[in-house]
């Protein structure tokens, strides 16, 4: 997870088989950005790309508040079409606002400029979590 300038926010480790989408919850449960008065846990708004538009994950964002844009996968669309109910509005507003997404992409960049992260040399989960605490620290620097 990171904010609007690439820095990374929080991150949660796991083993490679696990799906993102799973994690979803997980690593917004992490945020907490401090500043004046109460650290901030939760963002005005999550832009996810295709691998994450799950029920589960839409009404947890509902039920906290917060706004998502998250586009659907072609098969979800398809559903949608089949039956009736309230279809996900993906137009002008929110592609153009889709298009800020890009700062995941520069953080994960930026992280794998380091090459032992990004080949993942550290053979525990320990000290590759502090190598990425460390990258993390770095954006912010």
């Amino acid at each position: 997870m990171c904010d609007g300038q690439a820095r990374t926010l929080a991150f949660v480790l796991t083993g490679g088989q696990v799906a993102d989408t799973s994690m979803f919850t997980d690593v917004l449960d992490e945020i907490h950005v401090s500043g004046r008065g109460h650290a901030r846990t939760r963002p005005d708004r999550v832009l996810a790309d295709k691998g994450y538009p799950s029920k589960k994950n839409r009404a947890w964002l509902r039920e906290r508040g917060i706004k998502s844009t998250i586009p659907e996968r072609a098969d979800q669309i398809a559903n949608r079409r089949k039956r009736p109910g309230r279809p996900i509005d993906f137009g002008d507003e929110q592609k153009e606002r889709y298009k800020g997404r890009n700062v995941v992409e520069r953080c994960f960049s930026f992280i794998k400029q380091w090459r032992g992260l990004a080949s993942r040399y550290d053979k525990t989960a320990c000290s590759y979590a502090a190598g990425l605490c460390l990258s993390a620290a770095l954006q912010w620097i």
